[in-house]
């Protein structure tokens, strides 16, 4: 007998939920739940308070890793990481919480937060040996880490146009940049980023100075990797960069250092950041280059290459 028009139905149904079952069951016994702490799945690797963070690792070899600057992301790095993989370098660069792909974290967009989010990717990956470049604020992030956790894993240091030993001007710093300067950029930030960071962008390489040569799409590229931070995060990592005193996290590195700024830097201005922190390090190497911006790992790309080579294999 022809069975009903419901009995089918039904028939149809069930068979569906359990092939279903079936497929999840198999799924479940051949990619087993990993641990949520240090955890990763393709680029991404989950810090100890359950961030993820997105990082990319090219080549082989000597390990080289990178920190960006604000409110940037990996991608700053290209220039330095390509040219390095081509010299033989593993080069491994993360993006900064709430900046370009990792997760927009409503907490700890502070140096603790970003140094531990930094010792995550290198004990996850288990890197060893590593010379660590930090740009800027991604500066800060590379001494905060030595800060509190040390230095068994890093053999040397490069902090380019770094933001320590702190940019805030207080009775102990008084060649520092007021709050106010800070405070207009949060306001900023706040109430229109995006032409915010078209405004920054010229600062940030140069570009408002007389015959400087930038091109439009290095300015453009600025504000699209600017557009790919959190607004959140954007806004907590001003305080971040510009109020956190690195001075004693300087004094313990006690490995090769150096320290590269721009003489012309109109967003961390030399005289209050790289010819500080070179006196708080122990022998720490020093270069200078008359005339440059913020931006010179891009603006003297070639230069602060052969720098970069110079000191890793020195």
């Amino acid at each position: 007998m022809t069975a009903s028009r419901r009995e089918v139905l039904i028939a149809s149904v069930m068979a569906t939920a359990t092939a279903g079952l079936s497929a999840a069951a198999v799924a479940s016994t051949q990619h087993p739940t990993a641990p949520s702490t240090g955890a990763r799945k393709v680029n991404l690797i989950t810090s100890k308070d359950g961030t993820q963070i997105y990082y990319k690792d090219w080549g082989r070899g000597p390990v080289v890793t990178f920190s960006h600057g604000w409110p940037l992301n990996a991608d700053a790095w290209d220039g330095q990481m390509q040219f390095l993989v081509q010299q033989g370098f593993r080069v491994i660069a993360h993006d900064r919480r709430g900046h370009g792909r990792s997760e927009q974290a409503s907490s700890n967009n502070d140096m603790n937060g970003y140094a531990d989010d930094l010792a995550a990717v290198i004990e996850t990956l288990d890197l060893k040996n590593i010379t660590m470049v930090g740009h800027s604020t991604g500066g800060g992030e590379v001494v905060r880490y030595i800060g509190r956790h040390g230095t068994k894993r890093v053999s040397k240091v490069v902090l380019i146009a770094a933001v320590p030993p702190i940019m805030l001007k207080t009775p102990a710093n008084p060649e520092g940049l007021p709050l106010e300067v800070f405070d207009g950029l949060r306001k900023a930030v706040f109430n229109d980023r995006s032409q915010f960071y078209k405004d920054l962008a010229l600062q940030f390489y140069g570009a408002n100075r007389p015959g400087a040569r930038v091109s439009q799409g290095t300015l453009d590229q600025f504000w699209l990797w600017s557009m790919q931070a959190g607004l959140k995060n954007a806004y907590d990592c001003i305080k971040a960069f510009s109020e956190t005193d690195f001075s004693e996290d300087l004094k313990k590195i006690d490995v090769p250092a150096l320290v590269l700024h721009g003489e012309d830097d109109q967003i961390v201005p030399v005289h209050d950041s790289a010819r500080k922190s070179a006196k708080l390090i122990k022998n720490a190497q020093e270069i200078y280059y008359p005339g440059a911006p913020h931006g010179v790992t891009a603006t003297h790309q070639d230069q602060v290459n052969a720098d970069l080579l110079a000191f890793l294999r020195g």
